[in-house]
């Protein structure tokens, strides 16, 4: 019988298992793909879960009103997927520590306590939406909501209060593998591959560069770093003890997921625009229930039934990891680390915190006359609010000599990565103004803030480069070295570039949100 010294040293993954400190070397292909299927997970599960309610939703609304013209966007989302997760992934192995705890103790309470907090809230009406693409989903069976939100909120929390990080890795490994179901639904369909082939290299829009073909390509691109998605994979990778001996696994591991998820967008995308595209206009799309219904009435009642079977897979992983995301980020409050592996009764406020969210959220989504239409918009305002901050300390943490020694970023990466990070920014700066003022033209809006970005860019990247500092050199094998206890790190070097840059962002981030506040108030009271 394994001692549970031995379990506790373990990688134990859906597939597989092995040893976390395991120094053999994997010679031949049957051997690395059994050490790739046991490392396996935290990157593909956070790809996957990016596709949840809101990003099926935001993706049959792209075939709807625009048939396959909108596919152009989706290969650019793989490598800003790679790149940022990757380093996510990278703080996790290197320090074995939450996203948030690092923030904390590299850029002190305020900054830690206002992005786990954040990142809490907005989780929180993530959720209630993936909550209610459980309600439309069954509802096209003709499910009460009353029904299944509450058996929804029970599996979730069965499966995650399991004890077994394996377990619940396997559950989560089941419903992506029900993701497959697309398969059928693009044979039902038809789509035209060389139509999908050309549209996913040549931009075009269906109508012309209207605001709301514009405000949806950027919520397209917009849902490829999520705030919660830093925080899951980080915490994930340290719940499943893979440290920098595995990294190059949990690289793989991240790029197939980055794939698996664009391959099933441009799939729901050409589905929704052969059955939908040419029975309306650029305005037509209502919500994800009326795709089903509209897919059913014009390609038939199973192909209906495809898309609110993968609605509601995809809403039950989204509830599965988003939840879990902010029970980690509960745990970066405090100094110690509790994950899937404790037993609910020694874990009480991990647990007790990812029910506590289950059970609001679903209870807010099933009460009859609640703000969806507001909890949508403070959804996608939140997450442009937020994604600047977010991907900005990514970058800096990656970035910290003292933090990651000799796993920090190389400096071609951080060009391409600022240069992704802008790019981000401004669109969500875009997204969150165009949502708080709707008045505004967003073609005109997005044109000044692209100028301001590449004007930084111009004067940023140079500077960037010549002080780029490379890592600093150990006597040890990088694949052995592992950050210090934070508390014996010496403190991140002051810098008035730095400070300049955390205090605006404190100032933007202040201000955004007493306008989103106010934005919510007039919609409320109106």
């Amino acid at each position: 019988m394994q001692s549970e010294k031995s379990k506790e040293t373990q990688i134990a993954g859906a597939f597989g298992s092995i040893g976390a400190h395991d120094d053999e070397r994997r010679r031949g292909f049957r051997a690395r793909f059994l050490t790739l299927i046991a490392i396996i997970g935290p990157g593909l599960i956070v790809m996957v879960g990016d596709n949840d309610a809101g990003g099926v939703s935001t993706y049959a609304q792209a075939g709807q009103n625009f048939g396959y013209t909108l596919l152009w966007t989706l290969p650019l989302l793989i490598p800003v997927l790679i790149i940022i997760q990757e380093m996510v992934a990278r703080l996790g192995a290197v320090t074995g520590v939450g996203h948030g705890r690092l923030i904390r103790e590299r850029f002190g309470r305020y900054w830690g306590n206002l992005s786990i907090f954040s990142i809490l809230f907005l989780n929180f009406l993530i959720i209630v939406t993936e909550f209610i693409g459980i309600s439309l989903a069954m509802e096209y069976f003709g499910v009460s909501p009353y029904i299944s939100v509450p058996v929804a909120v029970v599996l979730l929390f069965s499966v995650t209060a399991s004890g077994s990080f394996r377990r619940w890795e396997r559950f989560m490994m089941l419903f992506i593998a029900i993701n497959f179901i697309i398969i059928p639904l693009v044979v039902v369909t038809h789509p035209s591959f060389s139509a999908m082939a050309s549209h996913s290299f040549i931009p075009r829009i269906r109508g012309g560069a209207s605001s709301s073909a514009v405000l949806l390509i950027i919520s397209i691109i917009g849902t490829t770093v999520a705030p919660w998605q830093l925080f899951f994979q980080e915490s994930n990778i340290v719940d499943k003890r893979i440290t920098p001996r595995w990294l190059n696994y949990e690289r793989v591991d991240t790029i197939v997921g980055s794939f698996i998820v664009v391959i099933v967008a441009s799939a729901l995308v050409a589905a929704c625009a052969v059955g939908l595209a040419g029975h309306g206009n650029t305005n037509s799309y209502t919500n994800a229930l009326g795709v089903a219904r509209g897919l059913g009435r014009y390609v038939g009642h199973d192909t209906g039934a495809i898309f609110a079977l993968l609605l509601l897979n995809a809403s039950i992983i989204g509830a599965a990891v988003v939840t879990l995301a902010s029970s980690y980020a509960i745990g970066d409050l405090s100094s110690g680390h509790q994950g899937l592996n404790a037993r609910l009764f020694e874990a009480k406020a991990f647990y007790g915190g990812f029910g506590v969210l289950l059970l609001l959220a679903g209870t807010v989504a099933v009460v009859p006359g609640a703000p969806l239409g507001v909890i949508t918009l403070a959804v996608q305002a939140l997450c442009g609010l937020m994604l600047p901050s977010t991907t900005i300390i990514v970058l800096m943490l990656a970035n910290d000599r003292e933090l990651m020694g000799p796993w920090k970023n190389g400096r071609t990466l951080n060009v391409v990565a600022v240069f992704m990070v802008v790019v981000l920014v401004v669109l969500s700066f875009t997204l969150m103004i165009s949502t708080l003022f709707t008045s505004l033209p967003v073609l005109r809006l997005l044109e000044v803030l692209a100028a301001i970005g590449a004007l930084g860019l111009l004067v940023g990247l140079p500077m960037a480069w010549r002080r780029w500092q490379p890592p600093a050199q150990y006597d040890i094998d990088k694949r052995d070295w592992r950050t210090p206890r934070l508390a014996l790190l010496a403190p991140m070097p002051k810098s008035r570039a730095r400070t300049i840059l955390m205090r605006s962002q404190s100032c933007y981030l202040f201000a955004a949100g007493i306008l989103l506040i106010v934005r919510i108030v007039q919609l409320l009271t109106s």
